[in-house]
């Protein structure tokens, strides 16, 4: 195993007796029994909570239950132990003690809030009931308490609301409907304007819409309400928004949420009481200033539920600038205490301020490294801290562009996979020869090639248009790698879309939009939306990003090459700060408009001799491209993939040409067109394969027609030494595809090396090079030992890889994979995210054998994992030498490499010490 690895054993150990397990924890009094470290037992809600009481700010009292309980109760299938009750009622108790009141009774009732909160940040996703205790008998005991009925009944129609649609789960549409209904009878527009009858009114209609939809009445017992919102807030762990955060943001499923238990404070009591959310430095651009927004007359929800339009925090200067002089010395005083931004909750009641939450705010890619930078320059944290203080992927704001949204209507139409970020705004454009030709007859034009899905063939005119969007496919499919590697947009899978080439047109939902048509692409989110949006260009020579990344480098073991197959994307990678070109495809060469003719001549050649005929037109071209990469990459190491496609992907569709043969022997029989094309279907028919992933391709190819292994090796060494005489360095290494055993990487080899000795001896000038084979089949995998006693390197081809060891397919995994994901039949999409534990052995195990056979083996990997941040950790710790990715993709790469460097050197997880 490599010196780098640094897995874990954990030993087993017997479960925890309910009995003897600690289940809630107190806040409160200026004390707390928790603090900011135990976010894994209390969340990130209860965890700051704890520490804001400890450090003596204005925090209501209350506790919190663990996540064990959570956990608990998904196991035992909705039932807690009689422990968790015991220890809840006994702090219910400790906090009616402390605060002179009963929950939900006496003349001055005890009303709380039950809220989510797990470990890992996961804002908006689960649930919060607030009002509990309130009953019909309470609530007159609260409007007389404050002589203010009003308030007591918008609390308790609010507590009827929430716990109605969380808890009974009954419809929020028919409460949303009630309360608009009743507005438009009062004839108001703003729910702070309905008077107390009208509130009464509706409660009275909530409590009928819960009696028709559960067959009970409302829960009136307080002690009955706070068990089932405890219930609630740990079945919506499981809701489908939080299953679906998990999944992107890679968070396990076994944390479960802790439920903080929490005395109300009302910002809804009048216009001397309001509620806010804010942030201590702007989370959009990273500026250190105070940002977010408030309500007055208001509970928590009414912020962001957009019912009202709320004002900025500054305003809060000027109506109450005591509240906010306290509010700006509390939050300064949190972010000093936990070195980093704070994402806050705060109310006033009747001029008193509370705060109800601190935790880590979430913040865009920019934000984070301008925030990492200034908290550095303040002295909050460390450069080696900063580097853990932006996500990988964050990183990718500051290649791409974005949409400019500040002045414009957005209409989302509908939402597919975010396949190649960035922004992409064009005319609607169904085939890519229409795109070809819209784009050569007008540079100014910007089109969006719309397909179901594309193939190789529309190579041409994915080059030309502004963005892609497929509504079939997946997150590895043709049109996502491919764009990816452009650099350009692509929203793929987007199912809702029904794509008609025929009548040009395309529909989703209700609307109709036909070629010409301008939309807009949001590639890092999956958005398309309708009409014609303006574009924010990237900065990728930003300063802030060299310095940040200035910091990173040193730690950083592992090389990062780009895949590239053109000269451009050679250069745009280097710009990046590639290392070298770790995968160069060579058959995206022969789609060009001038070569794809000759290679569809040596494809029908009934010879070898017209083979080799066809391949000396198509040896010159390859070379000059060859020529084009070595220059650029000006020494660094260049990994070229001999041919890996079948042969009938060059040749046009079979289905398309039995429609063309049919129509030309109905409508012109005598045409000379007519025996071409048959012919040309004849051929195709004789390609045709049931499985053409697992057919005739890659070494196979090479091996029964050699002569274009030999035309491939000869254009590059030809190359090489034409660039080498120019006094360039030149490194290729030069890639076998789909080795399955040693003879076939043997045979392979053989022809290369032959190849390479007759241009040395002819040019009188030799190149160092290497030949190496991408390891792409379970089998290789096995018998790596074997192969590396022939090949000089192995590159990892994880996309086909995952293909074979899972037995799926990467363009047809979409239709199932959701349905897989929600079974939890998969965690994620194994072709986003390496799978460790199948395809990951395969690796692990094929780089260990490799290295015992030959020390000197040099492993990298070059299929889409390698751009992936969690994947490429995995990576380090197997050994890897690089990993190498879309150019576009290069500077997440260099930051994750250098933060699974700096995890194990430093003894640091996630950015904080062990």
């Amino acid at each position: 195993m490599s010196s780098r690895a640094f897995s874990k054993t954990i030993p087993l150990r017997k479960p925890i007796s309910p009995a003897l397990r600690r289940y809630v924890y107190f806040f409160g009094g200026g004390k707390a029994d928790g603090n900011k470290d135990m976010k894994a037992e209390l969340g990130g809600k209860g965890a700051g909570l704890a520490e804001m009481t400890n450090a003596g700010l204005p925090v209501p009292p209350g506790f919190t239950i663990q996540t064990e309980a959570c956990r608990e109760y998904m196991r035992n299938g909705g039932k807690l132990s009689p422990e968790v009750d015991r220890q809840m009622r006994e702090a219910l108790s400790r906090l009616e003690a402390m605060e002179g009141r009963k929950l939900g009774a006496g003349d001055n009732p005890l009303l709380v809030s039950v809220r989510s909160g797990a470990q890992a940040s996961m804002p908006g996703m689960m649930d919060t009931i607030l009002n509990l205790g309130l009953n019909d008998s309470s609530v007159e005991a609260l409007a007389r308490r404050g002589n203010n009925p009003r308030f007591a009944y918008d609390s308790y129609r609010r507590l009827i609301h929430m716990f109605g649609d969380i808890v009974l789960e009954v419809p929020k549409r028919k409460f949303d409907d009630a309360f608009e209904q009743q507005k438009k009878r009062s004839g108001v527009q703003l729910d702070t304007d309905l008077d107390t009858k009208a509130l009464k009114q509706i409660v009275e209609e909530y409590k009928k819409i819960v009696r028709q939809h559960t067959g009970k009445d409302f829960p009136q017992s307080p002690l009955e309400q706070l068990s089932m919102a405890r219930d609630a807030v740990f079945r919506s762990w499981n809701n489908e928004r939080a299953r679906h955060y998990r999944r992107m943001n890679q968070i396990s499923d076994d944390m479960g949420t802790a439920a903080s238990v929490q005395c109300m404070v009302f910002g809804n009591l009048g216009e001397t009481s309001g509620t806010g959310v804010g942030f201590t430095r702007n989370p959009s651009t990273g500026a250190k200033e105070f940002y977010g927004e408030y309500l007055m007359n208001a509970q928590g929800e009414d912020v962001v539920a957009g019912i009202r339009t709320p004002l900025p925090i500054s305003e809060l200067d000027r109506t109450m600038p005591g509240i906010y002089q306290q509010l700006r010395e509390i939050t300064s005083r949190l972010e000093k205490h936990y070195r980093d931004m704070q994402d806050f909750e705060f109310t006033v009641m009747e001029g008193r301020l509370y705060m109800l939450q601190t935790r880590n705010g979430k913040r865009a890619g920019r934000a984070a490294v301008r925030i990492a930078l200034d908290m550095v320059e303040e002295g909050l944290i460390t450069k080696e801290e900063a580097i853990f203080r932006v996500e990988p992927n964050q990183l990718y704001e500051f290649l791409l562009p974005r949409l400019d949204e500040t002045d414009a209507k957005v209409h989302e139409l509908t939402r597919g996979l975010p396949a190649s970020p960035g922004a992409a705004v064009g005319q609607i454009i169904f085939t890519a020869d229409d795109a070809v030709k819209k784009v050569n007859g007008s540079k100014k034009s910007s089109v969006i090639l719309v397909r179901s899905e594309t193939t190789p063939e529309d190579i041409h005119g994915m080059e030309v248009a502004a963005g892609i969007l497929t509504s079939r496919g997946g997150m590895t499919s043709h049109a996502a790698v491919v764009t990816r590697g452009m650099g350009k947009c692509c929203v793929a899978g987007a199912g809702e879309i029904h794509v008609d080439e025929k009548l040009r047109e395309i529909r989703v939902r209700n609307h109709v939009l036909r070629e010409g048509d301008w939309i807009s692409l949001d590639g890092s989110t999956g958005r398309v939306l309708k009409g014609k949006l303006n574009t924010v260009p990237a900065s990728p020579d930003d300063p802030e990003l060299k310095e940040f990344l200035s910091w990173a480098e040193p730690f950083r073991t592992m090389k990062v090459r780009a895949n590239a197959d053109i000269p451009r994307d050679a250069v745009q990678a280097l710009a990046f700060g590639a290392e070298g070109i770790g995968l160069c495809r060579t058959e995206h060469m022969f789609f060009a408009e001038d070569r794809i003719a000759h290679m569809r001549a040596m494809i029908l050649a009934t010879s070898e001799a017209e083979r080799r005929k066809a391949l000396r037109k198509l040896l010159p071209m390859q070379r000059s491209d060859f020529v084009g990469i070595f220059r650029a990459m000006a020494g660094l190491p260049v990994t070229i993939r001999l041919l890996d496609p079948p042969l009938h992907e060059f040749l046009p569709r079979r289905e398309d040409l039995m429609v063309e043969v049919a129509l030309l022997e109905k409508t012109n029989p005598r045409s000379p067109k007519l025996a071409e094309r048959r012919n040309l279907l004849a051929r195709v028919e004789e390609l045709h394969e049931f499985n053409p992933m697992m057919g005739h391709r890659g070494c196979r190819l090479g091996i029964t027609y050699p002569e274009i292994s030999e035309m491939q090796a000869r254009a590059i060494f030809e190359a090489a030494v034409a660039v080498a005489k120019e006094k360039i360095r030149v490194s290729p290494e030069v890639m076998i595809p789909l080795i399955g055993g040693p003879k076939e990487m043997a045979n392979q080899k053989k022809i290369v090396q032959q190849v390479a000795e007759e241009v040395f001896k002819a040019e009188k000038l030799r190149v160092p090079y290497m030949v190496g084979c991408m390891i792409e089949l379970p089998r290789a995998a096995l018998i790596a030992d074997d192969i590396a006693g022939v090949a000089e390197f192995f590159s990892f081809g994880t996309n086909d890889l995952t293909q074979l060891t899972y037995g799926f397919s990467r363009d047809d995994i979409n239709r199932f994979l959701p349905s897989y994901v929600e079974r939890g039949s998969v965690k994620q999409d194994p072709f986003g995210a390496l799978d460790r534990k199948g395809v990951g052995r395969l690796v692990r195990m094929a780089t260990e054998l490799g290295r015992q056979a030959k020390p000197t083996l040099k492993v990298g990997v070059c299929g889409e994992h390698g751009g992936e941040p969690s994947s490429i950790e995995f990576f380090y710790s197997v050994g890897l030498d690089y990993v190498s990715c879309s150019p576009f993709r290069v500077l997440t790469a260099r930051l994750a490499a250098a933060q699974a460097a700096a995890k194990e050197k430093l003894g640091y997880e996630g950015g904080r010490t062990k």
